[in-house]
């Protein structure tokens, strides 16, 4: 009975210790890379906003009084004469799943230490990123020729244009952001920066986390906003 007391009585500052351990570090936590929890806390928050954002347009939208604009007529382009719904849309989105796809090999190749193969599949990623923010700058362009603005909507209901421009916009600043940070870590790994600190590509894996975030919170804006 006292060997037990005893064992449990020096178990409990070993553990202690172990925590105590785990944050003195000041780059790891738990087996997880510092940076790593960091981006994941920083997810945490913002997945928080958007949500607040995509929350508050249902509540603006089912509380509307004026007719909502239907997407697919307000988001038509002319091809060939014909008015194609959403076609701007689905290009957009099929483009940032297409950057998930190029990010999630990037994180491959990163650890399997091709430099060079890390490198052209980021700047990829940053392309596609980068053509979807100048798809949505003609998107923004083309409904504010229509006369669309946050106050006003020639569609409809108001709040839709404030709702837009603010979900749309907030949503294109974090890729533009992206896209910056992909070409700031490609250019890095490229010039042999992490190999020189030991080979240790989590910050790719990190970028990714980011990229793959972005790419989640677009499909709830597409289903919610254009597709409602």
């Amino acid at each position: 009975m006292s060997e037990a007391v005893l064992d449990n009585a020096t178990a409990e500052p070993q553990s202690s210790n172990a925590v105590v351990e785990d944050f003195s570090r000041d780059k790891q936590v738990f087996g997880v890379p510092w940076g790593k929890a960091m981006m994941w806390i920083f997810l945490l928050s913002d997945t928080f906003i958007f949500s607040c954002f995509l929350v508050g347009y249902m509540s603006v939208r089912t509380a509307a009084t004026d007719p909502w604009p239907n997407p697919s007529e307000v988001f038509a382009l002319e091809v060939f004469g014909h008015n194609v719904p959403l076609i701007l849309i689905a290009i957009m989105t099929f483009i940032l799943i297409t950057s998930s796809g190029t990010m999630a090999l990037a994180v491959n190749m990163a650890y399997r230490k091709n430099r060079k193969a890390t490198f052209w599949l980021m700047v990829a990623t940053a392309v596609l990123g980068a053509s979807f923010v100048s798809m949505q700058a003609f998107e923004w362009t083309k409904l504010i020729m229509e006369g669309v603005r946050p106050w006003e909507n020639p569609f409809g209901a108001a709040q839709f244009g404030s709702s837009f421009f603010m979900i749309t916009g907030f949503h294109g600043l974090h890729v533009s952001a992206g896209v910056i940070y992909l070409l700031v870590i490609a250019n890095r790994v490229r010039n042999g920066f992490y190999e020189r600190r030991g080979g240790k590509y989590e910050i790719v894996e990190i970028t990714g986390l980011y990229w793959h975030f972005v790419d989640l919170v677009w499909v709830f804006i597409f289903a919610l906003f254009y597709l409602w």
